[in-house]
């Protein structure tokens, strides 16, 4: 290629410098957008195994030890892994920065992705050269060589921690931060590239588990009686109320630029609750906090799987393990939030602790 000034170059025969300038512009490689400082991002923290799938690595780290784990991720650094049940979701997660970012060239409130893990540093290449296989924009990493990351999720800003290990998932609860344990659908279900959708069951994910409690010690009666005399009374916030805050403030950025029906971002309420017993006060309560989901689904106590087939959700987050299971079956990535009195005495069985399971 000729440089400039020559024949044939840009610039040459009277043309203007800025077509050469933009012509050598084009050679360079693109830049990656600048990272937002994490005090003005909303940061989601992604574990290693949520992201991608490790089946061979955990297996092999279960059955031959540590350090033929670590040298067989060094023998295959440079083959990235397949996309996990996270995958999706960072996906369109990056979708909505791009279209914030042409709306909003200098501001900072965008999604930030941290891949939190206890992997060793050396593992960290070929998780590195998986990112940049599937262009994510990662730029931020904690691996902590063993230890749990849980400790670091407040330095880091953390909005939301996914992961594929339910024990750290309730540390992260504990802590006060929102996280939920994803699981993979048992199907490939097609999502949105353009639109990310995120579905939140309400009762001790949204809200607290005050309604849930009346269930559990006095039964369904009990339960529509108590929420109709306590229907203007708001529901106290459950761990994922904050995300859906955050969700909403980025949303209405959309909305100021009239692109309210553009909006990359769609909530849904999808809850167990039947609509004109108990329906209200989970409304209110939203509208109480500034709040709203772009649609409201109450099923009255019927599955949630077939509708969440229909909607097509990158992510759906529900207190109950009998609802995750539903919705994987047909195909939704679901996480399960350990909050509440679903919980009480249930200890889920862990797997033995992996460096590349967190």
């Amino acid at each position: 290629m000729e440089p400039p000034g020559t024949a044939g170059a840009p610039g040459a025969a009277g043309r203007p410098w800025e077509e050469a300038k933009a012509f050598y512009d084009n050679l360079a490689p693109k830049k990656k957008p600048k990272s937002p400082k994490p005090e003005n991002a909303i940061t989601i923290a992604v574990s290693s195994r949520a992201l991608f799938r490790m089946e061979e690595e955990q297996k092999i780290y279960n059955e031959q030890g540590v350090e033929a784990y670590v040298k067989y991720q060094l023998d295959h650094e440079n083959e990235p892994f397949l996309p996990g049940a996270a995958f999706p979701f960072v996906k369109a997660l990056e979708a909505v920065n791009t279209q914030l970012r042409e709306l909003y060239p200098d501001s900072e409130e965008l999604f930030d992705i941290v891949l939190m893990t206890n992997n060793h540093a050396q593992v960290g290449v070929r998780l590195i050269n998986s990112i940049n296989h599937y262009d994510l924009f990662i730029e931020r990493f904690c691996m902590t060589g063993g230890n749990s990351p849980i400790c670091y999720l407040k330095a880091y800003h953390t909005n939301l921690y996914l992961s594929s290990d339910a024990e750290k998932v309730s540390g992260a609860i504990e802590e006060g931060i929102a996280a939920a344990t994803i699981f993979s659908p048992s199907k490939d279900l097609e999502v949105s590239e353009n639109q990310l959708r995120v579905a939140f069951d309400g009762d001790a994910v949204l809200f607290s588990d005050e309604s849930e409690q009346i269930v559990k010690a006095h039964g369904l009666d009990m339960f529509f009686e108590h929420e109709k005399a306590h229907e203007n009374k708001p529901l106290a916030q459950g761990p994922l109320k904050g995300f859906l805050e955050a969700l909403g403030k980025l949303q209405k950025k959309f909305y100021s630029k009239g692109l309210r029906m553009e909006c990359p971002i769609r909530t849904y309420l999808v809850t167990a609750r039947s609509a004109a017993s108990s329906g209200a006060r989970a409304l209110k309560t939203l509208r109480s906090w500034g709040l709203e989901t772009d649609e409201a689904l109450f099923l009255a106590g019927a599955p949630k799987g077939p509708l969440l087939k229909k909607i097509r959700p990158h992510i759906f987050f529900d207190d109950q393990m009998f609802h995750v299971e539903g919705a994987k079956e047909l195909g939704t990535v679901a996480a399960h939030v350990p909050y509440g009195i679903a919980q009480k005495h249930k200890k889920p069985a862990q797997e033995k602790q992996t460096p590349n399971s967190k």
